[in-house]
């Protein structure tokens, strides 16, 4: 991702957001946020984009450090364009993040997912990502408890 990417990155994410019930994340990112948070960030690993044929950014995935996961373990968070949809964006973006956290000497991969994301989950199924823990009740911002399920990618078995 690059600075360029900001503006069509943010504005699918906020998209999703609105559309509701695919991402643990519920406000709106402004320009400014969505940079420090997926480009700037000090936990950020690497960001990609998927680009259509156009040269428009169709989705991105996120991949950062997180202090609650072993070292060498890091998270992945991913989000696609809804319209018009761009077929295997996300398999295109976890084969490149994939290689670049292998190439860092990283483990594993975690995805924690809604478990009313059936759209996420599978998709990490399809990566092949494996079930490992579940956050029960985790409250949204309404107060409504939705499970949190984590799924782990085993970088030393690959693809």
């Amino acid at each position: 991702m690059m600075r360029e990417d900001v503006v069509p990155a943010c504005q699918i994410l906020n998209q999703i957001i609105a559309i509701g019930g695919t991402t643990a994340l519920e406000a709106p990112f402004s320009q400014a946020l969505f940079a420090q948070s997926f480009l700037e960030g000090a936990d950020k690993i690497c960001c990609h984009v998927a680009l259509d044929d156009q040269g428009e950014v169709a989705g991105f995935q996120w991949r950062g450090a997180n202090d609650a996961l072993p070292d060498n373990f890091g998270d992945i968070a991913t989000y696609t364009r809804r319209e018009p949809a761009l077929k295997g964006a996300g398999r295109a973006l976890f084969e490149e993040t994939s290689k670049f956290a292998a190439a860092l000497g990283l483990s594993a991969i975690n995805a924690t997912i809604r478990a009313d994301n059936r759209q996420g989950l599978s998709y990490y199924d399809k990566m092949g990502f494996q079930d490992y823990s579940v956050a029960y009740g985790v409250a949204l911002q309404d107060g409504t408890p939705v499970d949190r399920i984590s799924k782990r990618f085993d970088l030393s078995i690959g693809r």
